[in-house]
């Protein structure tokens, strides 16, 4: 199993980030882990544009899951028949998130290790053989942040970043709609999800960081593409088509 994640994942993007480092980053390696999680986010785009946008649904439809439930207290069984078949009406895949970080752990451990990896020696061991070696990595960004170091500016921008991709993930409710528990916890999160960025990446290397900062940028532009494509239409939820699933 270890091979098989080393040929597939782990020496794919290592070389694929030691080629941009060589090409467009001009042996810069803050701008070659840019590059890397542009070109992993744009291949992996339909997946998270698909999970995003069921989630967008999967929210607005929370005042009908409530309606489910208080129609059917006390009775377990049929509560959870009547919210399948309105996730099953609307198109949408309640397990579509868990199935996304599936997709996304053994990415996320393989650049994880890259990234440790390529500040320290022994870094370039696994390069295929068309690939020219660098005499050295400059552990930079631009010359301005060293990528070996923590970085307070990493993180503020990481944290920031995920505050603003949380918050255009949140769905709009009306002034006065009282919001269900699940929208609560929602727009709790907005505020732990940054404290919790900061926590994780404040003694990791800024190299990590600026990997989570590029990543969330795309996130944001890509829930304002996704939130302007599924506007409510004449107050109705939004749906997916069976070309959609």
């Amino acid at each position: 199993m270890l091979y098989i994640y080393h040929l597939i994942l782990y020496r794919p993007l290592l070389n694929i980030l030691i080629f941009f480092y060589n090409t467009i980053a001009f042996q810069d390696l803050g701008l070659a882990i840019i590059f890397l999680t542009l070109l992993i986010r744009l291949i992996l785009f339909p997946i998270f544009q698909k999970s995003t946008r069921q989630q967008l649904v999967m929210q607005r439809l929370q005042p009908k899951i409530k309606q489910v439930q208080d129609n059917h207290r006390g009775d377990r069984e049929k509560q959870t028949q009547a919210i399948m078949a309105l996730y099953k009406e609307h198109g949408v895949n309640p397990f579509s998130g868990f199935l996304l970080l599936l997709i996304q752990l053994p990415i996320l451990i393989a650049l994880y290790q890259i990234f440790l990896k390529s500040l320290n020696s022994g870094f370039l061991e696994g390069l295929y053989g068309f690939l020219r070696v660098p005499e050295f990595i400059n552990p930079t960004l631009l010359g301005l942040i060293n990528l070996k170091e923590r970085s307070i500016l990493i993180v503020g921008l990481a944290a920031l970043a995920q505050y603003f991709q949380g918050l255009l993930a949140l769905p709009k409710i009306a002034a006065d709609q009282k919001p269900a528990p699940a929208e609560k916890l929602s727009r709790q999160m907005v505020f732990v999800g940054p404290l919790i960025t900061v926590a994780i990446f404040y003694n990791l290397p800024a190299a990590i960081g600026l990997y989570w900062v590029v990543s969330s940028l795309f996130s944001i532009f890509q829930q304002l593409l996704i939130n302007r494509q599924t506007k409510t239409t004449n107050g109705k939820l939004g749906t997916f088509s069976k070309k959609d699933n």
